[in-house]
């Protein structure tokens, strides 16, 4: 079935993708609102297509060889939703010029200055969309800070609106917090876009996105359009807050036993922390899945076995809490499939998916890498 694909190496699960797409679009669409997918972690263009159940559409990206990629492979309306530098300023010209409409984001006067000053240099005009702080998570301008408009003043026609992301959702213990977070999300960005119009500066754009948040949102009133991204792979963060099934995650690693430490209760694999990253995104959660939860080579989780620990190139498997281990159920040269943590970090470490169409190996996609 996955006999002679050399380990490590990243699986997706074809069906699985296909589902959780085709599950986020519905719900989007269903809600008069636009998807535009967050394509960081797919970086593929079979992964975009299916995301949009179409050959292109409107996307977003984090990198600017994102951009430059997507624009590529026939995909013109790209939102580079990291905040903009003037040195960048270029790269995304070009793209402009080549006839793509690649918005920007900004969250501050200095910054809106930046790209104003280094967008007239080039002779291009960016949509800019302002990033508005709706949980403390990260960066933006509060809804009630007067900078605000300020921004808007600098930026004038080419204002788009404003965003936010609602990373706080990823803290959360329940389903009832995510749509209390979900719902301060929208308020921020509704509350910032009708102040911005109420003083004279047209702003179409009104822009969320998290996973937890487009899962859970009671409402979308006053929104245009969900970014996000997770959900076409999801992972077990996702599946510890609740918003997937631990059977609903379509990527995962795939790795040879190279050994056994009896003594310890450990099963050595080839996939250390290059293959499945370093990221411990559910140690806070209440199952905490070390680097990632073990399965059998058909996908099965195998009771309590997950990655207690990650070198550069090996991957210490053992159960839960420790016990007994059985090593006959695995056998060197036995392989295995590890789920992750994240999603995002899990792919970045990989150059191909390789792609399962009913449980077998039937083609590989392409991921690029790089900014």
């Amino acid at each position: 079935m996955l006999e002679g694909i050399d380990t490590p190496a990243l699986l997706l699960d074809v069906e699985k993708l296909g589902r959780n797409c085709e599950r986020m679009r519905s719900r989007v669409h269903a809600e008069g609102v636009v998807l535009r997918p967050h394509v960081k972690t797919a970086k593929s263009v079979e992964v975009a297509q299916c995301a949009l159940g179409s050959p292109a559409g409107p996307i977003t990206v984090s990198t600017l060889r994102e951009a430059e990629y997507f624009f590529d492979h026939g995909f013109r309306d790209i939102l580079y939703a990291v905040g903009m530098v003037p040195a960048k300023v270029g790269r995304l010209a070009a793209l402009t010029k080549r006839g793509a409409r690649v918005s920007a984001i900004v969250d501050s006067t200095e910054a809106a200055q930046g790209l104003v000053g280094a967008s007239n240099k080039e002779g291009v005009r960016v949509p800019t969309l302002v990033e508005i702080d709706s949980d403390g998570h990260r960066g933006g301008i509060a809804p009630t800070d007067g900078e605000l408009f300020e921004v808007a003043k600098i930026l004038g026609d080419s204002l788009a609106g404003v965003m936010t992301h609602a990373g706080d959702s990823y803290n959360c213990t329940s389903v009832e917090a995510i749509r209390a977070v979900a719902e301060r999300e929208r308020k921020a960005v509704v509350t910032s876009v009708m102040a911005l119009r109420s003083r004279g500066h047209p702003s179409p754009v009104v822009s969320v996105g998290s996973t937890p948040t487009a899962t859970f949102a009671e409402s979308f009133a006053g929104v245009t359009e969900v970014r996000t991204g997770v959900y076409m792979f999801h992972d077990l963060v996702m599946a510890g807050l609740g918003v997937c099934a631990i059977d609903d995650i379509a990527i995962s690693v795939l790795a040879s036993v190279i050994g056994h430490q009896h003594d310890k209760g450990w099963i050595i694999t080839d996939a250390g922390w290059m293959a499945l990253s370093r990221d411990r995104g559910t140690q806070k959660q209440a199952v905490d899945q070390g680097y990632g939860l073990v399965c059998d080579v058909a996908g099965r989780p195998i009771g309590d076995f997950i990655v207690v620990e990650a070198n550069q190139e090996h991957g210490i498997v053992a159960r839960r809490g420790g016990g007994p281990v059985g090593f006959d159920r695995f056998p060197i040269g036995s392989l295995l499939r590890i789920l992750p943590n994240h999603a995002c970090a899990m792919a970045a470490q990989h150059a191909e998916y390789h792609v399962l169409r009913q449980g077998r190996a039937a083609e590989t996609w392409e991921r690029f890498g790089g900014w």
